[in-house]
């Protein structure tokens, strides 16, 4: 089988990994926007070869996924899936595995996702108020309270603000802060025109966050293991979000600090999500679907955001942990044959896998680029880990970063304590030889942070399950001048205000 992955970092190189092992495989073809180096060599060990273009052009893949003549394409990141690349593959008459445009919205717009959760009764939904300008967001942001600020698109993992409003003789200066924030974001979408709202404010929500993703073919569904990322730049989950400094997964299919039934619970939620986007959107959902989630104390599994596509980092995670054929996994979703499809999984391995970046990532990508780095890749071997290659370019005998997570480190065991050890011996043989500082999260993957998870997760437990004897899962009141105590605020403040004028 001739498999075409489009996509340039280190998601791309887990999936050639994870087909490398197929005994369907013949050749892996690559487009990228790079010259990625894991990729380059994964796909000349079979014989194929990976072509430079700008994969966003629905065009250009098209005219040159015909020359390659695929058996199978897969679509790596969210980009290509907004620009309709899929649509294009499959108009052309190619298998392909990745959402079409329409059901990609529900990962490109945010307010979309929230608007559609809410149209459909979908548990674990967060209130929230969505702004096309700055102006619009300036009177809500005086009663907005806890919120999370967001860019109403996706965009990389990048923009997020959580501020906590409790105090009220802060309240002035957090309603500055916020609208700073909004300024910062409205900014940052400024150069998208695909979407009409720009800044999002969502009902703050505390606890602790997994990504599940679910693998559909239009009609059947299967759910791979849950996965936790870590999105946040440094230790003990301060600095800004980043797309994921790294992530822990196993043993089984969910982390320690979560339940069978919130796993039952979670997968329920993502399958009434697909379900749903099929009658919207008239098309059958082919590829894969993850939800970002939290445990928290208003729904128990709560939902903070959709990917129409793997996780990077968490799609890292599965190298250890899949049994079987992992092509014809995907190949089959693609076929819509994921029926007669079956996979397993290890349930003795704890995966821990952390991200190695330039400093100035993520919020000064510029000064994060062009640094020459080394890695021995043979120790990393030694010691039972995988390396990946993600935003590095291969230029002039050297490699280079480009600003964002360079290398992500796999490492697994028996024991979360021997995978983390391994993991931080690995992420230090990695260096950039003009001295540039690298930086990772050290605390991914220690008991430490697995207790202090598990803490969090069982406070929330309580806090949910008693809501929940008390019929009150998802409700949320809150007092605001001169209107008393109302129900769904984020929502309900535009529409007080609107009947008032």
């Amino acid at each position: 089988m001739r498999v075409l992955i489009v996509g340039s970092g280190a998601r791309e190189h887990a999936l050639a990994k994870l087909f490398m092992d197929s005994t369907m495989l013949s050749r892996i073809y690559v487009f990228a926007d790079y010259l990625n180096p894991g990729l380059k060599r994964e796909t000349e060990k079979t014989g194929g070869s990976i072509v430079i273009m700008n994969t966003n052009n629905a065009e250009t893949v098209r005219e040159k996924a015909k020359e390659v003549n695929p058996d199978l394409i897969v679509i790596g990141g969210e980009e290509p899936l907004f620009m309709g690349v899929s649509d294009a593959l499959r108009e052309e008459g190619f298998f392909v595995f990745g959402a079409s445009r329409k059901n990609a919205m529900i990962e490109q717009s945010k307010v979309f996702a929230r608007s559609f959760m809410w149209r459909n009764e979908i548990p674990g939904r967060l209130f929230f108020q969505a702004f096309k300008d700055l102006s619009e967001a300036e009177e809500f942001m005086k009663y907005a309270g806890d919120v999370v600020v967001k860019p109403a698109r996706q965009a990389g993992g990048k923009g997020v603000r959580v501020i906590r409003d409790t105090k009220a003789y802060l309240s002035e200066e957090k309603s500055s802060v916020k609208m700073k924030v909004a300024e910062d974001v409205y900014k940052q979408l400024s150069g998208y025109d695909d979407i009409d709202y720009k800044i999002l404010l969502e009902q703050r929500a505390e606890g602790v966050e997994y990504t599940l993703h679910v693998i559909s073919d239009g009609f059947y569904s299967i759910p791979l293991p849950i996965i936790q990322d870590h999105a946040h730049a440094f230790e003990y989950d301060i600095g800004p979000e980043t797309g994921g400094m790294g992530c822990i997964s196993g043993p089984g299919m969910y982390p320690p600090f979560l339940t069978k039934e919130e796993f039952n619970k979670t997968k329920e939620i993502v399958e009434k999500v697909l379900e749903n986007l099929k009658k919207e959107t008239k098309e059958p959902y082919v590829g894969v679907l993850a939800g970002q989630m939290m445990l928290t104390w208003v729904w128990g599994p709560t939902v903070i955001e959709f990917y129409s596509r793997f996780g990077d980092p968490e799609i890292s995670a599965l190298l250890p942990l899949v049994e079987g054929d992992f092509l014809e996994f995907v190949d089959k979703a693609s076929r819509e044959k994921l029926s007669s499809a079956s996979l397993k999984f290890k349930d003795d391995v704890s995966v821990v896998v952390k991200a190695i970046a330039p400093l100035g990532y993520p919020l000064y990508r510029d000064e994060a680029s062009n640094h020459p780095i080394t890695i021995d890749e043979k120790k990393i071997r030694n010691l039972g880990c995988e390396a990946l290659y993600g935003s590095v370019e291969q230029k002039d005998g050297k490699m280079l970063t480009k600003g964002s997570r360079a290398i992500e480190i796999v490492c697994y065991d028996s024991k979360y304590e021997v995978a983390y050890e391994k993991s931080e011996k690995a992420s230090n043989l990695i260096e950039a030889e003009d001295g540039w500082p690298l930086f990772y999260r050290s605390d991914i993957g220690s008991l430490s942070m697995i207790r202090e998870r598990t803490k969090v997760a069982e406070r929330m437990r309580r806090a949910y399950k008693y809501r929940e004897k008390k019929g009150l899962l998802g409700e949320f009141f809150v007092w605001l001048p001169e209107k008393g105590i109302i129900s769904n605020p984020l929502l309900g403040f535009k529409k007080v205000s609107e009947s008032e004028k």
